[in-house]
């Protein structure tokens, strides 16, 4: 392999390793990320973590503070209303679309989808919150089963984001709902099933906005540092 190659594969794997980090809240929202220390926790250059930095900080992951370095973004209880206005607004529509287009594939994938949320929903109900990572992964992939045949590749990829951004926030400040949010995925894939796109959209609305409820009522952004 080309030096180039082997470059290219640790910086790619090296941005993985810290979106993840961040996504999942292992880097804290507002934690200094100082290049010395961050070079050998993921075993990657200086500057190949200062272009790994930047990439981040175009998606809004990380921000950039000129002279002084790089920081994981901040929240606040402004920006999660925000993003949680968009994933629905995003989810809806491509949901819409989904819900017309999709095969017998697509069901299976859907069925399949919410098969392994609600095993790991039934674990996180026992109190074992040692798999919440896996938790919010198989979250992430029934929501995405239900628009992935929404034929538009450009509007999965801009839910995606959006979504990982939410899901940050469900790491470090959204907490389990229990059995209400596992009937609620319940409900969505068997809307789906039966095309139902104005009942979906519903439940969706109803899931995502009473999530963000959950959270604010228990003050949990409330110890974080803000945005300013």
């Amino acid at each position: 392999m080309r030096q180039e190659d082997i470059e290219e594969t640790v910086a790619e794997s090296g941005y993985r390793q810290i979106r993840a980090d961040i996504l999942f809240g292992r880097l804290a929202p507002g934690q200094k990320l100082k290049l010395e220390n961050l070079k050998g926790a993921y075993g990657t250059s200086v500057s190949t973590l200062r272009e790994i930095l930047n990439r981040l900080t175009s998606e809004g992951l990380v921000v950039a503070e000129g002279q002084r370095g790089f920081e994981v973004a901040p929240v606040s209880v402004a920006d999660l209303r925000e993003i949680a206005g968009l994933r629905l607004l995003l989810e809806e529509h491509a949901l819409e679309q989904s819900f017309e287009q999709g095969d017998v594939e697509w069901e299976a994938q859907l069925v399949s989808a919410h098969y392994k949320l609600a095993r790991m929903e039934k674990v996180m109900a026992s109190g074992d919150t040692s798999q919440a990572e896996d938790w919010k992964r198989y979250d992430w992939e029934f929501h995405q089963a239900l628009i992935a045949a929404c034929g538009s590749r450009l509007l999965m990829e801009t839910h995606s984001s959006v979504f990982d951004k939410y899901l940050r926030y469900q790491m470090v400040a959204l907490s389990y709902r229990g059995s209400v949010a596992e009937e609620e995925h319940r409900q969505l894939l068997e809307a789906a099933l039966r095309r139902d796109s104005a009942t979906a959209k519903q439940i969706l609305q109803r899931h995502i906005q009473a999530g963000v409820e959950h959270a604010l009522g228990r003050g949990l952004l409330a110890a974080l540092p803000a945005q300013k």
